[in-house]
This record gives structure tokens, sequence and C-alpha cells, in this order.
């Protein structure tokens, strides 16, 4: 017997008959013989749907009242799940993050979950009951609903996963596990049979969407093991997994892609102390996250380019800061340019081997793809090059690092 998280995200319950097959999944693993608790995302579109009549009737609208609105979609799917399992004589009950209760901090819209209190879930478990838990949301400081952000019910999975101290959390999407790189481009990627939680880490910060950023930090965090699966199928999936569960390293486990970044240059910037905090702490201000960072110092020492990386949905917010800051930074230009991508290949056997990057660079060069920034890691290596080349890179890549499926 095993104690079991399932998530299932908002494809897996889009409709009520999804929300059935769901429901028999469930019982399967009941009647294994495993205690199973469910986490559930909202039905797919539905939170957009809610984020819309918030905007509509507020513009600068009260967070608290925000997050009270949103977190009803997951509402409505617990409900569905656990009457949809009492019709199969699966005994289940809902469960709110407010019930747990699952405690976060008071930033509504993104707060991050500081405890979860399972005593009562755990006597349900032990009598055979599947405790149907609405996954995003908490409560804050102040008794007000809290929500996670955007992918939060991963989140909420993997922390429910820890406190429960489940065997596995096992995370249901419309993919059947974490490829090499995304098939869609490649059609020779593969499915990885277990990845670490760095490496999972890193893919997911750098493009790949099949988990989100917090819940695998947690999930390293805590130890949890997470497998990735599909909804559709009863295909084994991928397992997320501490780097000693894994005997045989590869030396790059994936290629990863992000089109949704910007760069801007900002030139002849003056080279003098305290020039860096005075750019980057008014973007840090109006919580603009930077990422790759290149700076050339010009021959006679006295000024420098300064190139960053940013998501593009930010881009024209930090451009608008940095020109409003242009007489206290004494910058000549400032060039932006939303047309760029980033390409990452990640793998941990980059720590005991030389030559990884020189692989990336000369693949690239074949195919006569420029690269405009370089970052790298101790088990990744970022470039940025124009956004038309994104999937020819990829695929260059792919190659190049024996990825193929044969």
């Amino acid at each position: 017997m095993a104690r079991i998280v399932q998530k299932f995200g908002g494809t897996s319950v889009a409709n009520t008959d999804r929300i059935k097959a769901v429901a028999l999944r469930v019982k399967k693993a009941v009647d294994a013989g495993d205690q199973v608790a469910v986490v559930l995302s909202a039905m797919s579109g539905e939170t957009n749907k809610l984020v819309e009549y918030v905007t509509t009737m507020s513009k600068l609208y009260d967070a608290r009242e925000y997050d009270a609105v949103v977190a009803t979609g997951e509402q409505v799917t617990v409900g569905l799940l656990a009457l949809a399992l009492q019709d199969l004589g699966v005994p289940a009950r809902s469960w709110l993050g407010w019930q747990i209760p699952i405690r976060t901090d008071g930033v509504h819209g993104r707060a991050r979950i500081e405890s979860v209190e399972t005593e009562e879930m755990q006597k349900r478990l032990e009598k055979g009951e599947v405790c149907v838990v609405a996954g995003f949301q908490g409560i804050g400081p102040d008794n007000r609903i809290t929500t996670l952000g955007r992918g939060g019910s991963d989140t909420s999975a993997v922390a429910l996963a820890a406190a429960l101290g489940a065997d596995r959390c096992d995370i249901y999407t419309d993919v059947d596990g974490v490829y090499t790189t995304d098939p869609r481009i490649t059609p020779k990627a593969r499915k990885i049979d277990k990845i670490t939680y760095e490496e999972m880490l890193e893919m997911a910060s750098v493009g790949a969407k099949v988990l989100q950023t917090r819940s695998v930090e947690l999930a390293m965090k805590q130890k949890v093991r997470v497998q990735v699966l599909s909804s559709y199928s009863d295909e084994p999936g991928t397992l997320v997994v501490d780097e000693d569960e894994i005997v045989e390293k590869e030396l790059v486990s994936g290629v990863a892609y992000s089109r949704d970044e910007a760069k801007i240059t900002l030139v002849a910037v003056p080279d003098r102390p305290g020039i860096a905090a005075a750019i980057f702490g008014p973007l840090a201000d109006n919580g603009i996250n930077v990422d790759m960072i290149v700076q050339n110092i010009s021959q006679d020492a006295q000024a420098t380019d300064l190139t960053f990386t940013l998501p593009i949905a930010d881009l024209d917010r930090a451009t608008s800061t940095l020109q409003a800051q242009q007489e206290n930074l004494g910058y000549r230009e400032l060039r932006a340019d939303k047309n760029v991508a980033k390409i990452s290949v990640i793998g941990v056997g980059m720590r005991s081997h030389a030559g990884v990057a020189l692989r990336m660079f000369q693949a690239l060069a074949e195919k006569g793809i420029n690269i405009q920034v370089i970052s790298t890691s101790e088990i990744k290596i970022s470039i940025l090059i124009a956004e038309e080349y994104t999937e020819l890179a990829v695929r260059a890549l792919h190659t190049a690092y024996g990825l193929d499926a044969d």
C-alpha cells in the first residue's frame, strides 16, 4: 500500500465527462490498496474567465477580492469529482484551501505556502476516504483566501505530498512525460524515464512548461518524488528524483527554448562604481526580473555597453522605467529587441565533462546561427539568438548531443 497525491490540471477536468474519467483513474488506485489524495485545477479556461470578470469590474482591483473570485474555479471541480467518486462507491470528500488549512503569506495573487495542517486528512486517508483538494489556493494571515499564481496547483500538490509524507506525487497532464525537447519541433525527441530535480528545475525555468518552477523547487527541497504522466493513457511517465537515484547520468538531458524573451542594450553607460545597481534597482522596484547580463567595457575604460534579457511582457515597462532614468544613468542610447529566443542545454553530466559548450557553438556555427548572449551555470548553458532560428537551433543541438531517438 502506498500513499499517493494525484494532481490533475485544467485540461484533465475540462468538463464533466473528463471529471468522470479522472474518477475512474482515482478508483483504480484506491482498488489497488493505495491511500489517495487528489489535487485539482479549475476547468480549462475557467480561471481566465474569472480574471476577466475581475478586470471588467475594476481596473485597479483589490487583490484580496481578486483572490476571492478566481479561487472559485477549483471549488467547482473538487465538488464534482467528490460526487463522481461517491457515485462509483468510493468514499470521498472535497476540501478547500482554508479547510485543511493550507497557510500562506499575505501576498495576494502570488502567495507562498508556509505550512499545511494535515491532521484531519491523515485520519480520513487511513479510513480509506479520498481527499479531493482544491489546488492554487490557501489562507493568509488575515484569514482571507489567497491564490498561489498561475500553475499554483502543481505547488499545492507537492506541498500536500510533503506534508502527508506521501510516497509519490503524480502530476497528470496532457503530455505523457518529460521529453528531451519539444516533440512538436523535433519528432525525434525521446521521453526521459528519470530526471533530477536540478535538471527539471533548469528546464522549467528556461521554457519547458511541463511543471511549474515553484513546484520543482519545493519537491527538491522536501525530497518529494514527482511523476509526470498523461491523463489520457496508462503509459509510464517521467520520474523527477534526487540525483542519487540516477546511476547513468547523461551529458545533456534536454534542450529547452523560450520565445517569451526580450533584450535591452544600454549603449555607452558611464563605467563607474554603482552604475549596475542604479540600472537594476529601479527595475527590481517595478517587479521586473532580469535574466542574462553581458557587459562590454570600451577601450578607454570610460564607458560600457550593458545588455540584459527579461520577459517580453515586461519590455515596455522596463523601457519606460529606464528612459525616465536616462539623465541620472547617463547612457547614450537604449535599444530594445523583441525578436529573440533563449535556447538552453541542460544536464548534470556537464559537471564532469569538458567541451560541452564547444559542441554547442560548433553545432550552431555549422547552421550559420549567430549567438548574441551567453550565460552558464553548473548544469546549464543558455544562449540568446534571433527568434527566426529557434527551431533550427533546437533540432541542431538535439542531434549534436546525441538525444535523437533511434
